[in-house]
């Protein structure tokens, strides 16, 4: 199963211009690096980052076939993402077991979210015989 864990900012987080130079920045740095190589060691790691803040990003509401552009930052910060990892596990009880070894990378508390992901599997054989005959023809260039 694939899930993806999401790392929530704080306020803390979002007033960050450099992680490097928050207090504990390179030990925190340290110190997550050491769980994404015993995560990559054991097969279970995709994918990972960190984001920026928000006051870097933008957002875009759709409604119907409008599209409107809103730059950050973004008030709502327990609302925000600050890193994301896409991990292949055995179960939710393996993923949660991962995320529980993380250190906290930013000052106060911090929330984490795991989601499971959807796979092609969860829509029958007929979509998932579809996904894959795309991914053969398309080979590296589609991820799920």
């Amino acid at each position: 199963m694939k899930v993806m864990v999401i790392t929530k900012a704080n306020e803390d987080y979002e007033k960050e211009a450099d992680p490097m130079k928050a207090v504990g920045g390179p030990e925190m740095m340290q110190a997550m690096g050491k769980v994404i190589d015993e995560m990559v060691k054991a097969g279970v790691l995709l994918a990972a980052d960190g984001l920026k803040p928000s006051r870097y990003g933008k957002r875009v509401d759709f409604t119907g076939t409008k599209r409107t552009v809103t730059d950050g930052p973004f008030a709502e910060t327990k609302e925000l993402i600050s890193g994301f990892f896409i991990c292949e596990v055995r179960s939710m009880e393996e993923a949660l077991e991962w995320v529980k070894r993380f250190p906290n990378p930013i000052k106060g508390t911090m929330e984490v979210e795991v989601r499971p992901l959807w796979g092609p599997e969860d829509f029958g054989q007929e979509i998932a015989a579809q996904v894959e005959a795309r991914e053969k023809a398309a080979g590296d260039k589609l991820a799920y």
